[in-house]
């Protein structure tokens, strides 16, 4: 891998003792305890340290992903990767940043705010839970990880990057703003990661993208690392620029993603919609659901309904203020809260163990957010259903996302008991109070 000394153009100094200290002793846990190590990171020889976490956090195994990207991005060379979101992914690329952190020491001090690794990633949520990710994996070493991101504190995130710090995980937008005002500096980045680089580009972030990676060093001398859920001719020619070399890699797409998922399709018209979806989430078995909706307008109008039907469910769109977003993301994987009401911002980067069904109360106008969407659900060997409410207005969108899928949907009648008369109203509609990301001091969010 390309080496700090390289990029300072010295050798180690002689003064720089030595340290044997093992990972597995600074962290007090007997080396011993290695051994039931899964043999496919056994085989990959990472340092203790990370293979304690790996331990810890219960891996089974390497996913595909894991198994195809980490021995070259180990090697230090540039990679190119088809991988759905929940794939295992995220992982892939922080365990070859730390470990290229822990076997390449640096010989020189960076001074603050100058991190050594970048995560570029397009939405906050993503941002958020790639940071958690990165923490957790890190748990033994020293690495400082900080997420930069709109919609939360200006001046704290810059008082956060006065200091010294390793890793930066970041959104388009709120980076840029840092950039400009000479905050944060990138010139010392030895590894790069683009995530969900379709989606970037389908948000239109690619110019800020691209202004952030002139920032960096030159492709020769960092490590790059670009996944994307589907890669097209645009995707290719961005990672022609960026990368060097690379290693490509495809991850069969939608069955890995959907193995374990049930799924069915409702036929039913636009009026008996909330019907059927106030008794699917009031059915035996429904325990944990996230109902997607295309439109802000409409999610609010239908979780306020629900609510109001006496149902403990929260909103998650991009026009809800970050730290209630947090909150009501917290409530949800606490428990506190049965339903999630979201629009596609929840449909990638959004970890939730135990969600039961997955309900589409529109079919998705782009059918790849199809199989992000119910991905949110049959995670980590769990089985998981989706439920997709068809109707007069959005059926059509069915034939594209059978042929992404490469299979058809049996659509059928809901049950009766699902079209059964709703109890009325229990509670009053609360007052809500949306804070748009935008125009905040330091500049303006992007983001969804």
């Amino acid at each position: 891998m390309k080496r700090l000394k390289n990029l300072f153009n010295s050798e180690t100094p002689a003064n720089i003792e030595e340290d044997n200290t093992t990972d597995a002793e600074l962290s007090g846990v007997n080396g011993d305890q290695l051994k039931n190590l899964p043999e496919d990171f056994a085989v990959l020889e990472l340092p203790e340290a990370l293979n304690l976490v790996v331990m810890k956090l219960g891996f089974a195994g390497c996913t595909p992903v894991q198994n195809e990207v980490l021995p070259h991005s180990l090697d230090g060379k540039d990679i190119i990767a088809q991988a759905q979101t929940g794939t295992g992914k995220t992982a892939a690329f922080l365990i070859s940043i730390i470990t290229y952190h822990m076997e390449n020491p640096e010989f020189e001090s960076r001074q603050t705010g100058a991190p050594f690794a970048l995560i570029i990633a397009p939405t906050r949520e993503l941002v958020l839970q790639i940071t958690n990710d990165a923490k957790q994996l890190s748990e033994f070493t020293d690495l400082r990880v900080l997420a930069v991101v709109g919609g939360m504190d200006y001046e704290k995130q810059k008082k956060q990057l006065k200091q010294h710090i390793d890793i930066v995980v970041a959104t388009p937008g709120r980076l840029l703003d840092f950039l400009q005002s000479n905050i944060i500096d990138l010139s010392l980045v030895e590894t790069l990661v683009i995530d969900e680089a379709d989606r970037m580009l389908s948000m239109g972030f690619i110019p800020d993208v691209k202004s952030i990676i002139r920032r960096t060093p030159r492709k020769e001398n960092r490590q790059t690392q670009l996944f994307s859920a589907t890669i097209n001719e645009d995707i290719r020619r961005l990672a022609a620029s960026w990368t060097l070399d690379p290693v490509e890699i495809e991850i069969e797409p939608a069955k890995l993603a959907i193995d374990s998922v049930k799924q069915l399709v409702y036929l039913t018209s636009e009026d008996h919609k909330f019907n059927v979806l106030y008794n699917l989430i009031n059915s035996p078995g429904v325990d944990r659901v996230l109902v997607f909706i295309n439109r802000r307008d409409q999610t609010r109008e239908i979780e306020s309904r629900l609510f109001q039907h006496g149902v403990d469910c929260g909103l998650l769109t991009g026009e809800v203020a970050q730290k209630k977003r947090i909150r009501t993301l917290d409530d949800f994987k606490e428990g506190k809260i049965k339903v999630l009401v979201a629009t596609d911002v929840a449909g990638r980067g959004i970890h939730v163990e135990g969600i039961t069904h997955v309900i589409n109360y529109n079919l998705p106008e782009d059918s790849e957010d199809y199989v992000h969407r119910i991905g949110r659900t049959g995670r980590a060997g769990a089985s998981g259903i989706s439920i997709s409410l068809a109707c007069e207005n959005d059926s059509f969108m069915l034939p594209s996302i059978e042929s992404l899928l490469g299979e058809s949907f049996t659509c059928e009648q809901p049950p009766l008991a699902l079209l059964a008369k709703i109890p009325p109203p229990v509670r009053k509609a609360r007052e809500r109070r949306f804070q748009e990301s935008r125009n905040r001091p330091g500049g303006r969010y992007r983001g969804r």
